[in-house]
């Protein structure tokens, strides 16, 4: 309960979520647990749009967020995945988020987190020594 009054970064906080949940209408879910809103009326919008919302399931991180998605919070398209998903292709990989800076990160051979240890490669640099 603490975490939803003090901190942004897990999911929503308490006031934003009392604010979506009085202003907003529930759209959808996507494959991650991520909630989307919409406004009910353009009343307190920047411009002519209503203005939309996702509430994130954990920490918030906008890579989370599925090119289908991202396209209806940012008005490309106007009716969500939902009522109008998009067509996937053959060739089209999963949505997977960014994962750089968690546990989860990619780490190559010879990176400090992995020992900083690499092969020797040919003509490898040789370090200058004074005479």
């Amino acid at each position: 309960m603490l975490k939803a009054i003090f901190t942004w970064w897990n999911g929503a906080t308490l006031g934003q979520r009392f604010h979506i949940g009085r202003r907003g209408v529930f759209v959808g879910q996507d494959d991650f647990g991520n909630r989307y809103f919409e406004a009910r009326d353009a009343s307190d919008s920047y411009d002519s749009h209503k203005r939309r919302w996702v509430i994130y399931d954990g920490y918030a991180e906008a890579s989370k967020v599925p090119a289908e998605w991202s396209g209806w919070l940012h008005y490309t398209f106007d009716e969500p995945p939902t009522t109008n998903p998009l067509p996937r292709r053959s060739w089209e990989k999963d949505h997977i988020p960014n994962l750089t800076g968690t546990v989860h990160a990619w780490r190559p051979k010879g990176s400090l987190s992995r020992g900083g240890e690499r092969a020797v490669a040919t003509s490898d640099y040789q370090p200058w020594k004074p005479e």
